[in-house]
């Protein structure tokens, strides 16, 4: 049985002498696990498409209940990513949360597309990378279903609050909240920009703008609200900020 099917490549283990195993998120079906046969050799026709976060079309055949590839075709390599060390930690950070995210035999074709999105905003668009980092983080948790609620404060009805609780995913006022959750700093111009990232159209996700301040705000919240759903802490994660310091935002 054959299959074919766009894909991009989440992650890649070296299998016996030249092979590898790769974790594919597919357009059609979904997170699959396939063998490429003889693709460490330097000569592999497979060579180029079966890299990590290689996007291809690849032709499949089912062998002993497992999918072998036979053909595979690059469309996108995200050259950019693989110049740069602290781009490719990211875009492998963007492959480990788009790995737990996806499901076998469960077409994920929003998570396959924003993962697509967000790897070309780094690599040919050259968007600000904590820009882009927290606009996957916050549309990534959206799509998990953990969209938080931006309203406003429950409590007062303020729509405009100061703080954001990670566990409750909603807004609170200083002064009104008295739960358990993890609040964060959070200021109207970083605010603007969640209420956009969670509502706006696909192709315009990566279009805001904000000041350095306010962006390593946004990522400090993106990324720990993104971690504190997901109950998920991420290796790449870890080395992309072991990479270098962030600016700290004012208090």
């Amino acid at each position: 049985m054959y299959l074919k099917t766009k894909g991009l490549v989440l992650r890649e283990t070296a299998y016996k002498d030249w092979d590898k195993i790769l974790t594919v998120l597919t357009e059609d079906y979904g997170k699959m696990t396939l063998k490429a046969r003889g693709v460490r050799r330097n000569n592999s026709p497979l060579k180029a498409a079966c890299q990590l976060l290689a996007c291809g079309e690849f032709t499949l055949q089912e062998f002993g209940g497992m999918y072998t590839i036979k053909e595979a075709q690059s469309i996108e390599l995200f050259v950019g990513l693989r110049e740069e060390l602290e781009l490719l930690a990211l875009g492998t950070y963007f492959a480990q949360v788009a790995e737990l995210l996806s499901q076998e035999d469960a077409p994920s074709p929003e998570l396959l597309s924003l993962t697509l999105n967000a790897l070309y905003a780094l690599s040919k668009l050259r968007r600000p990378q904590l820009l882009v980092k927290s606009a996957f983080e916050l549309r990534a948790a959206c799509q998990a279903g953990f969209t938080p609620d931006l309203a406003g404060c429950p409590v007062c009805g303020e729509e405009t609050p100061d703080r954001f609780a990670l566990q409750d995913g909603c807004l609170v006022c200083s002064s009104c909240y008295g739960g358990d959750s993890i609040r964060m700093p959070i200021t109207q111009s970083v605010l603007t920009a969640m209420r956009y990232i969670c509502s706006c159209e696909p192709g315009k996700l990566f279009s805001f703008r904000l000041s350095e301040e306010s962006m390593v705000m946004l990522s400090g919240i993106t990324e720990s609200y993104l971690s504190t759903q997901l109950e998920k802490s991420f290796p790449a994660l870890d080395f992309y900020k072991s990479l270098f310091v962030l600016p700290q935002p004012g208090v």
